[in-house]
């Protein structure tokens, strides 16, 4: 999905189809956030005074190619994850046999399309860490791409826990349910606070 056009995907983005929806651009963003950090990471590698932290920056650069391009592979499992869940809504429900299978069903539809919003969490907040080690070694000439860098990976990682929320709020396991919404909300938190700490200092820079 994310291998469209930039301009088509926001077509079918903006479009009444199912997907991509708030998990693929949350995805999609989190890419971005990833390619400006690589960005970053190319305006340091080769130059003189950046010569003592080449070799970390060339190996951060190859960390955020590979979580730009799990975002990517997520994107996709996000919306083969939907398919099923939105036909599980329409299955019928007129005996109580149908309504167990239906319940059935949706729960395990429900978790498994909790898990790529979860995923691509674990991956932003990858992509953020990295950020802080470009924000404190990387060219300054790029440090306000460090400051959009991680606006995007906080909208992102928050976007993805929107899709893992409204997920388990409707799953009947409700134990299943509080650790994935715990794993979410501690991810949050560090991205939050990783976020502030990062965009002050880019801030202090620029300002």
């Amino acid at each position: 999905m994310l291998e469209q056009t930039v301009t088509d995907f926001i077509k079918v983005l903006s479009s009444k189809e199912p997907v991509p929806g708030g998990g693929g651009a949350s995805a999609a963003v989190g890419a971005f956030a990833a390619a400006l950090g690589m960005m970053v990471g190319n305006l340091t590698i080769g130059k003189k005074r950046y010569a003592e932290v080449e070799l970390e920056v060339m190996e951060i650069n190859e960390e955020l190619h590979r979580l730009q391009q799990r975002l990517v592979q997520l994107a996709e499992e996000d919306a083969k994850a939907f398919e099923p869940l939105a036909k599980a809504y329409g299955l019928p429900k007129e005996t109580e046999a149908e309504q167990r299978e239906k319940e059935r069903i949706m729960e395990e539809c429900l978790h498994t399309a909790s898990l790529p919003p979860l995923n691509m969490m674990e991956s932003i907040l990858q992509v953020m860490q990295f950020l802080r080690i470009l924000g404190e070694k990387g060219s300054r000439i790029a440090i306000s791409d460090v400051g959009v860098g991680i606006l995007f990976a906080k909208a992102a990682l928050e976007g993805a826990s929107l899709n893992v929320f409204i997920n388990t709020k409707v799953m009947k396991n409700r134990e299943k349910a509080e650790i994935m919404n715990e794993k979410a909300n501690a991810m949050v938190q560090e991205g939050k606070a990783l976020e502030a700490e990062i965009y002050e200092k880019v801030l202090e820079q620029i300002i």
